[in-house]
């Protein structure tokens, strides 16, 4: 079964300095419909202005992965980490007990991110933060694991049953992914457009994905880029 999220269909927000696309109910929009999807309970797609961005404040008892598609996001936080995230870099961060931090633009380009909180797989870890890079040829044409509850393969280590992998496909690329039993998917299309099982999936759609036993992806633009999550 899939069901699939438009992206005209998702909450929005502009206040100037930040235009923000809800997949998931967040902040001041609310559908309880659409409060998430097994662990994953936030997807927020974010253009912010150039040398703008979100003073410091903090989160609780979630794991918070950060995807740069254009622009950087300077982030600081209370442990003392202070990076810049670029694109094809995966940020993430364990916000356990409580962390505190900001993340703001570079001061002349705009910055096109998503943010994607998870629940963790238990409550009051020790905030953590990690950062990797994974070039676009490691994506090409293949499904590359990003992000895993082991780290595995080189990705960042998330506390959570969770398998998110990134993928850059060409014009008539195909892949395919295997759902073991019990085992439920995202898929988030960031740019470009594809085929999923026979349904057109465009940018900014998102798509819930239960009891299939292979998801069959096939790219109908050059250079279409998607982030897809195996879930508990």
């Amino acid at each position: 079964m899939i069901n699939i999220r438009r992206s005209r269909d998702r909450g929005h927000a502009n206040y100037g300095w930040l235009d923000t696309n809800y997949t998931f109910s967040f902040n001041t929009y609310y559908d309880e419909r659409f409060m998430g999807f097994r662990n994953l309970r936030v997807i927020n797609e974010d253009f912010i202005e150039p040398n703008q961005g979100f003073p410091t404040h903090g989160h609780k008892d979630m794991e918070i992965v950060s995807y740069v598609v254009a622009g950087e996001l300077a982030h600081k936080d209370s442990t003392g980490v202070s990076e810049v995230l670029r694109p094809h870099e995966v940020q993430r961060m364990t916000a356990g007990t409580g962390v505190r931090h900001s993340e703001h633009s570079s001061k002349t380009e705009k910055t096109h991110l998503l943010q994607i909180w998870i629940l963790p797989e238990k409550n009051n870890l020790t905030p953590d933060y990690e950062q990797k890079y994974f070039a676009p040829e490691e994506k090409q044409g293949k499904l590359r694991l990003i992000a895993s509850r082991g780290g595995d393969d080189g990705s960042v280590k998330i506390n959570q049953d969770v398998a998110l992998y990134g993928s850059i496909l060409a014009n008539d690329g195909e892949i395919s992914h295997e759902l073991n039993e019990g085992r439920h998917t995202w898929i988030q299309i960031i740019k470009g457009s594809l085929d999923l099982n026979g349904e057109t999936l465009n940018a900014g759609d998102g798509a819930a994905i239960s009891n299939e036993k292979i998801l069959k992806i096939k790219s109908l633009e050059d250079e279409t880029e998607f982030l897809l999550f195996d879930l508990n």
